[in-house]
């Protein structure tokens, strides 16, 4: 198993044990999820690319797996992905810019024939 793999099995497997442990407020915070993703002004594809721009800024190595995947699925192509990375290392500095390698490793997983 690759190493986004296991980093997005971790985390839900711990969002698991808080659901058990209070599940009154991860029941909020996934009806809130749910809401947010849902196609309004934006679609789905855009809102997953705004997510994975904020999961770069954030260096938070689940939200980039989990919502590459996702972003993906809704469409989009590893080209949009790289371009939303310019946009968060814009953002972001140095910082972001380090954890594009997340990225990498997400589209290497996820888009194996597509990623460069």
């Amino acid at each position: 198993m690759s190493d986004m793999r296991d980093a997005m099995r971790d985390v839900k497997r711990a969002m698991g044990e808080l659901s058990k442990q209070v599940p009154e407020e991860m029941k909020g915070f996934s009806e809130f999820m749910g809401t947010v993703l849902k196609p309004g002004k934006l679609d789905l594809k855009t809102k997953e690319l705004i997510a994975v721009g904020m999961g770069l800024t954030a260096r938070c190595k689940y939200c980039i797996g989990i919502h590459t995947q996702k972003a993906l699925a809704a469409g989009a192509t590893p080209e949009e992905l790289w371009e939303v990375a310019t946009v968060a290392v814009m953002m972001g500095g140095g910082p972001a810019m380090t954890y594009v390698a997340e990225l990498q490793k997400a589209l290497a997983e996820f888009a194996p024939e597509q990623a460069t």
